[in-house]
């Protein structure tokens, strides 16, 4: 009969190999989603839909109002943030304020 100790050993010794080699070796930018997708400048203006110019991108990044990630002199911009930042300029539809307000109405009647 084996032993189970042995058994165990050799599954934690096989689990510790493959973690060492997912940690050495991680996973090429083709595996990447596409919601980790990152972005250069030059990307990131040919993903957006405007097109800016290289200087509106750089005076987004000065006054905060793009979300980036600068490390060794480099900007870089992750593409899940990128489309939920362009997401919170999307405006309301008359059907959708309308929908709201009447749920809104419908939950103070309730309540009140």
């Amino acid at each position: 009969m084996n032993n189970p100790f042995e058994t165990i050993e050799a599954r934690l010794s096989n689990i510790e190999n493959l973690l060492l080699d997912i940690k050495h070796n991680p996973q090429p930018p083709g595996n990447q989603t596409e919601t980790d997708k990152w972005f250069d400048i030059n990307e990131l203006i040919n993903y957006l839909p405007d097109k800016p110019a290289r200087a509106t991108i750089y005076g987004m990044v000065h006054f905060g109002k793009i979300p980036h990630h600068k490390g060794q002199k480099k900007l870089r911009f992750l593409k899940s943030e990128i489309d939920a930042w362009l997401m919170q300029g999307k405006r309301k539809t008359f059907a959708e304020t309308e929908a709201e307000a009447e749920q809104y109405i419908k939950k103070g009647l309730k309540n009140g």
